[in-house]
């Protein structure tokens, strides 16, 4: 039912509407609306980033370390879904290090994973301090993409235990219900937008490939079908209704982070509440026994493959090139090798590869300015 007979029922049922609203009933329905073409040109590049996932096979790290008289409970590892799953992997931790009655916390790291374990703790009555060699906005949390993706890159099909996929699960859906308390807020640092895959082929149709498919050992997990409660489903758009130029489009919505203003909400939460940040950088395990708290929640993400010598933290580059914000236009694109999130602290442009294993590997956090340039020059191309 299109807006015009939905009023026309409305008029029906309730008698005679105000003649504003009849106006507004002429109207003509506009498709396109909301997914206006972005201004994809190189001159509107504001910086390049690069951010390194600490992606381990066995999924994220949260277990108990006793380092001297320290309880060291770790918090770090999860690939390409750190935001989303955030708040139910602090539940876990917060739970490990306040298990003896503990109120006095550390946390070790600024990031998504620090500032959420950190509020976690405080909420259950512990008073936190954090130590970061860096804050927002120079964390690796802050260079991320910023949409829901709680199964992206979390670890692979053959190296996770019996019990993974129940604990991934219930972490996903408590992060997914704090975030809700975060809609609607000034700013917008949480909020639902629509997402759009575009396809040259019928979706279900592999497209033709002249790249051979290599064999591997393992591959990632994939687990967001446990969550088809609460996403919400794909459609089709037909012909016309759209103003992409590929044949076949689909249409989701998702939530969006804006980091920016999420980080700033997160961090004011924190020092409010009576939290403290001090500035500290540590070198080897050892370093932690110098803190007075005696539990210690470490958040380093990929900063513990050289703090605490994990070599099972893989580095995932993933580059991103930032356009300058435009007004109206919130929602993401995937086609093809490339993506793209329209937020309100920026545009997100990022190639992704044909596949999960793109940057697998890489530790190069340097960027590559051609090829953020060219990748924008590619979105352009999006559009009919």
């Amino acid at each position: 039912m299109d807006r015009r007979a939905f009023l026309g029922t409305m008029m029906g049922g309730a008698g005679a509407l105000s003649l504003s609203t009849m106006a507004r009933s002429a109207l003509p329905f506009d498709p396109f609306a909301g997914v206006e073409p972005i201004r994809a040109t190189p001159d509107r590049i504001f910086r390049t980033t690069v951010c390194l996932r600490p992606f381990r096979a066995a999924g994220p790290r949260i277990e108990v370390e006793e380092v001297g008289r320290k309880r060291v409970v770790h918090n770090y590892g999860h690939g390409g879904s750190g935001w989303s799953l955030s708040w139910g992997s602090a539940e876990v931790a917060v739970g490990m290090a306040l298990a003896d009655g503990v109120r006095d916390v550390a946390v070790i790291g600024a990031g998504a994973l620090g500032i959420t374990a950190a509020l976690t703790a405080q909420r259950a009555g512990a008073n936190v301090t954090i130590y970061a060699k860096e804050q927002f906005p120079h964390v690796r949390s802050a260079r991320a993409t910023g949409t829901w993706s709680p199964d992206s890159r979390v670890a692979m099909e053959k190296a996770v235990d019996p019990g993974f996929a129940d604990r991934w699960e219930a972490m996903a859906r408590s992060s997914f219900a704090t975030y809700q308390g975060y809609l609607g807020l000034p700013g917008d640092p949480v909020e639902w937008t629509d997402r759009y895959m575009l396809s040259d082929t019928p979706f279900g149709q592999r497209p033709m490939t002249t790249k051979p498919i290599p064999e591997r050992a393992d591959d990632f997990l994939h687990l967001e079908s446990r969550l088809r409660d609460i996403m919400p489903r794909s459609v089709e758009m037909a012909p016309g209704t759209h103003p992409f130029r590929p044949a076949f489009v689909r249409r989701n919505s998702s939530l969006t982070f804006n980091v920016a203003d999420l980080a700033h909400q997160l961090t004011n939460d924190f020092l409010i509440a009576g939290g403290r940040i001090v500035p500290m950088e540590f070198h080897e395990p050892g370093d932690v026994t110098r803190l007075k708290q005696k539990a210690i929640i470490n958040c380093t993400g990929y900063g513990a493959r050289t703090l605490w010598r994990d070599e099972s933290i893989v580095p995932v580059r993933g580059q991103i090139a930032w356009l300058i914000p435009q007004a109206g236009a919130t929602y993401g694109i995937y086609y093809g090798s490339l993506s793209m999130l329209a937020r309100r602290d920026g545009i997100v442009v990022q190639e992704v590869g044909q596949d999960e294993w793109y940057g697998y590997g890489d530790a190069n956090e340097q960027p590559d300015h051609e090829a953020a340039a060219q990748s924008v020059r590619q979105l352009a191309q999006f559009w009919a």
